[in-house]
């Protein structure tokens, strides 16, 4: 739940990047809740609740709207993350571009820091040597 939330805190900060852990946990509680209210819809339309349906699709409706801007902003800083730019999301636009996106979604991100922000695991890139200290 704190990855979730973590998401929701930043809101539309589509710079630096975003662990794995931190999409898919923003992904896996926007489905459930998404489950929950199109349950609830299916309730009320099969009891033939007009007024409940109707509340619940608003519900449905705000809650996409408001989830739009952090989900794309999780989703760049995602991409950041495994080192490719935000512009790489159009790619949905493109047959079987939603292939290549969930490719990247589930890459480890770059080790040590990229031009998009340090790690947020907090590698060392590979080959790095340890400093001595002393």
């Amino acid at each position: 739940m704190e990855w979730y939330r973590m998401v929701w805190q930043k809101y539309a900060q589509f710079d630096g990047r975003s662990r794995r852990r931190e999409y898919w946990m923003f992904a896996l509680f926007n489905v459930l809740i998404a489950f929950a209210v199109c349950a609830c819809i299916f309730v009320a339309f099969v009891t033939r609740s007009s007024g409940f349906t109707i509340a619940f699709g608003i519900l449905c409706c705000l809650y996409g709207l408001a989830g739009l801007i952090p989900g794309l902003a999780v989703s760049v800083r995602r991409l950041h993350d495994v080192g490719r730019s935000g512009w790489w999301l159009l790619i949905d636009f493109v047959p079987f571009g939603c292939i290549v996106l969930l490719i990247f979604f589930v890459l480890d991100g770059t080790p040590g820091p990229n031009e998009y922000g340090p790690d947020p695991k907090g590698r060392a890139p590979y080959g790095a040597q340890p400093v001595p200290i002393g």
